[in-house]
């Protein structure tokens, strides 16, 4: 991960992420992964996909990278994520 900005994007459903996420992530189901596509390209800075166990977000960040989108890192689980956010780790 560069210096520049980060934005985390959870893949899960609206009901997991609505249970727990991290704080300003972006909720975008890994099914509707492909309808926003266009608002991902014009992230500026880094994207940090994750999900619960880490196999969505691997398979969105394969979507992703298909899709052009280079700037995009697999963070695995939302917990991770967030504890590594929390301290400074990322």
């Amino acid at each position: 991960m560069s210096a520049k900005k980060m934005t985390v994007v959870d893949v899960r459903s609206r009901e997991e992420y609505a249970s727990g996420h991290v704080v300003d992530s972006l909720n975008i189901p890994l099914n509707e992964l492909p309808a926003n596509v266009d608002k991902l390209k014009a992230i500026d800075g880094d994207i940090v996909l994750c999900c619960a166990s880490g196999m969505r977000s691997s398979m969105a960040r394969q979507i992703l990278m298909q899709q052009g989108i280079s700037n995009v890192s697999d963070g695995g689980p939302w917990t991770s994520v967030q504890y590594q956010i929390v301290n400074n780790l990322m």
